[in-house]
């Protein structure tokens, strides 16, 4: 946004909020002060009531239409709790009454005003010494002032002459013009800084709990998936062996009195049994938590991950240091998924991983030369990357059109998130 741009913004959010100060003050004191003084018949006091704070909620949804217009960009708005269906209008009436934000609204139409005030008056000040001063020259020449009346100008420039007084105009519409810029700015920070921490603030919450909501629920539902997961593979693998193991020593140790060649022999092929059913257990716990990402870091994993890669892969990390162990996991099985769905669907010759850190988050790329079509379908690998990435407040996207190549991009935080 340019300066002009800034100065016309600041200029109109100003100027025009003096008369939606004085509107929303008008309605909301009438209204209210009449409620109060006609609660005692509550009927007609309740409704004014709630018609004061529905129409201060108007006067708010409009400001935060001028926030978004002042700042470019969407400005949240609070729930506003609606009364059940089919109640009647009683409860519909103390629907309103009921929640705080609908008194923010009203308290902040309230008290608005001088705020209000305050800027509209340091912007038409500002605005009228900057060009009423600098074009002096060519409006001063109506006035009826002869020398010698003007105290000011005589004071600082010894007399008071033509020049001395064009002179005096021009500095003031001058410096008045160079801090118009930071004047402005300051007087609608200040008016919508007001506005943001009564009508905004609450929004912001309930957005931020919604996030942390859902990703708990992401949470739950990765680590469900990633059990399932482990319990089918145990008992497709390690647990099978595990039996046939057992079968092969019992039947050992019935052939130790008879035969004991034979018995050699099945224990050979049980011991076999064993190191086959160790090296999956291996491959398992590698699964959960790599030992190398405990030890060394993402780095160091990603580097692993890559030299046991059937594709050819390209590593590029510009992280140092080490990361939050949730976004470290969160990260490393994205990448390892990521190998996996080029390893078996791609038909990809070569692919490359990115890991880099700006404004405080770590974004990892993966992409791939392959035949493309990779998608975030509920019950696939990668919708639950999506879950698990959520769970640590962070994203997952995917841009793989038919025929490649493949872009999987995960970001999470580079510290451990607030709540």
């Amino acid at each position: 946004m340019t300066i002009l741009q800034r100065l016309g913004r600041d200029a109109a959010y100003n100027l025009l909020g003096l008369p939606l100060a004085i509107a929303s003050f008008s309605l909301g004191v009438t209204l209210f002060a009449a409620g109060v003084g006609t609660l005692v018949t509550f009927f007609i006091g309740i409704a004014l009531l709630a018609a004061a704070v529905l129409t201060a909620r108007g006067f708010a949804d409009i400001e935060r239409l001028r926030q978004q217009h002042l700042y470019g960009r969407p400005v949240p708005r609070p729930h506003y709790r609606r009364a059940a269906q089919g109640a009647g209008w009683i409860r519909r009436l103390l629907a309103p009454l009921r929640q705080g934000q609908s008194w923010l609204d009203l308290l902040w139409a309230v008290l608005n005003l001088p705020i209000a005030i305050i800027a509209f008056v340091f912007t038409v000040t500002w605005w009228a010494a900057a060009l009423g001063g600098l074009t002096y020259w060519y409006w001063g020449r109506f006035l009826p002032e002869e020398d010698g009346q003007n105290v000011v100008v005589e004071v600082l420039f010894g007399a008071d002459t033509a020049a001395n007084r064009l002179t005096f105009h021009v500095l003031i519409g001058a410096f008045a013009l160079v801090t118009l810029y930071g004047v402005q700015r300051g007087a609608a920070a200040l008016q919508s800084g007001f506005a943001s921490m009564m009508l905004t603030r609450l929004a912001q919450l309930q957005g931020r709990i919604d996030d942390l909501s859902q990703g708990r629920a992401a949470a739950v539902s990765a680590e469900a998936v990633a059990l399932r997961k482990l319990e089918r593979d145990i008992h497709d693998g390690p647990q099978q062996r595990l039996i046939r193991l057992a079968m092969e020593l019992s039947r050992a140790r019935r052939q130790l009195a008879d035969d004991p060649s034979a018995a050699a022999s099945t224990i050979d092929g049980a011991l076999g049994q064993a190191k086959e059913t160790l090296d999956e257990l291996r491959a398992l716990s590698r699964g959960i938590a790599p030992p190398i990402l405990a030890d060394r870091g993402l780095a160091a994993a990603l580097t692993s991950l890559a030299e046991r890669s059937t594709v050819p892969v390209e590593l590029d990390v510009a992280v140092e240091g080490r990361l939050p162990a949730a976004t470290e996991n969160a990260l490393y099985f994205a990448a390892a998924e990521a190998l996996s769905n080029i390893a078996k669907h791609s038909g990809a010759a070569c692919a490359r991983i990115e890991l880099t850190e700006q404004d405080g988050r770590v974004y990892l790329m993966v992409t791939d030369d392959g035949a493309g079509g990779a998608h975030l379908a509920k019950g696939h690998g990668l919708a639950g990357l999506a879950d698990r990435l959520r769970a640590v407040d962070g994203e997952f996207a995917v841009d793989s059109p038919a025929g490649g190549p493949t872009i999987l991009v995960a970001q999470a935080p580079a510290t451990v998130p607030v709540a």
